[in-house]
């Protein structure tokens, strides 16, 4: 592992999605070793050891640079937001539609892209709020890092001049979570499904 990996088909830069991170071969690494391991995993049946072996690095250093596990587990899910959610669904919308009612629609098909994958993964926010629970630090953390996705889906309702985008915005969410535990269950399809619900809400929103 080194600086650079792919993930959903995109080069990320370490040490552009991790500021500060540019002499910090070893942080790079364990991150890395995080990030494959709790994203296709959860938390707690991964354990520092499997870490340790897929970082190579000692564990002395691990905990240098994460003082506990916690620690690990919420610069995980700040990756995770900066590779899934800023240059994977938001950029992947942006991409695929020139007007922000289109971006709206074409999240599900980022998304029918990603439940097509052989390593579909569901999703870490949600995964690690059920598996910890929202009073702890990471549960508190994934709500934080699914209301940036909202308000990404409020902004762009903002733009295509939707009433009440905040509201909107909570009922398309329904939407998105819904066609990824659905995925989750085997369907591939689902977020062409959640895609032609999705036009329905509009065109209710708009009248």
């Amino acid at each position: 592992m080194g600086a650079l990996f792919r993930e959903y088909g995109v080069l990320v830069s370490m040490t552009a999605a991790t500021p500060g991170l540019a002499k910090v071969t070893a942080r790079q690494r364990i991150l890395e070793a995080a990030y494959t391991l709790f994203s296709h995993r959860g938390i707690r049946d991964v354990s520092i050891d499997e870490v340790l072996e897929l970082s190579s690095v000692a564990k002395a250093t691990l905990y240098r640079h994460f003082p506990s596990k916690d620690d690990l587990v919420l610069a995980f899910l700040d990756l995770r937001e900066q590779v899934w959610t800023l240059d994977v669904v938001e950029a992947g919308a942006r991409e695929r539609a020139d007007n922000p009612e289109g971006q709206l629609l074409a999240i599900f098909d980022v998304y029918d892209d990603w439940f097509h994958r052989d390593d579909f993964e569901a999703c870490s926010f949600v995964n690690v709020l059920l598996e910890m629970g929202k009073a702890h630090p990471a549960g508190r953390a994934s709500i934080e890092h699914l209301a940036t996705l909202r308000q990404f889906v409020a902004g762009l309702a903002a733009e295509a001049e939707l009433p009440d985008p905040e509201e909107f915005a909570r009922s398309w969410y329904i939407l998105m979570k819904g066609s990824i535990v659905q995925a989750s269950e085997g369907d591939a399809g689902a977020a062409k499904r959640a895609q032609a619900m999705g036009r329905l809400l509009i065109e209710q929103s708009r009248r």
